[in-house]
């Protein structure tokens, strides 16, 4: 069993020596990968509203510039200063030209959906949506953080 671990673990570092493809411009902001091309995110900082036992985080606009017709979107990050294991993705709603998303104050990071993070090279990393995503706005922000990562999904 031990040396099944260590034959992996050998495996995955010489695949993330072997990356050959498209690399960020850019640390610390997520790419949409479309072929071999890349789509940076529309980066903006969320304003946060606190009431009663809610916060609501609003960003400007009704739609994204950044777009995927993917339903499984693709990104790659280069890690700087954002750690890629703090990502994770939510739905936008979207009210009076405004996109939204609201959490219960006892339960901050609820309603994530799932990301799947691969590191592919010294602080490159593959981040995946894990859910089949419908059509409409998405952000993906780093944990204690109101920077957000904005796209659509179209």
């Amino acid at each position: 069993m031990r040396c099944l671990l260590i034959l992996c673990v050998a495996v995955l570092a010489i695949q993330a020596e072997d990356y050959k493809g498209p690399r960020p411009p850019k640390a610390d902001v997520l790419y949409l990968v479309h072929a071999s091309n890349l789509i940076s995110t529309e980066v903006l900082t969320a304003q946060q509203e606190s009431k009663k036992d809610t916060d609501t985080f609003t960003v400007p606009g009704a739609a994204s510039t950044a777009r995927t017709p993917l339903a499984e979107p693709i990104f790659l990050f280069q890690s700087g200063r954002i750690k890629p294991d703090d990502l994770g993705l939510f739905k936008f709603e979207v009210k009076n030209g405004k996109r939204q998303v609201t959490f219960s104050v006892r339960r901050r990071r609820g309603g994530e959906l799932h990301l799947a993070i691969t590191k592919l090279d010294k602080d490159l990393y593959r981040v995946e949506a894990d859910d089949v995503l419908e059509n409409g706005e998405y952000s993906v922000s780093p944990a204690g953080s109101n920077t957000v990562f904005c796209f659509e999904v179209y």
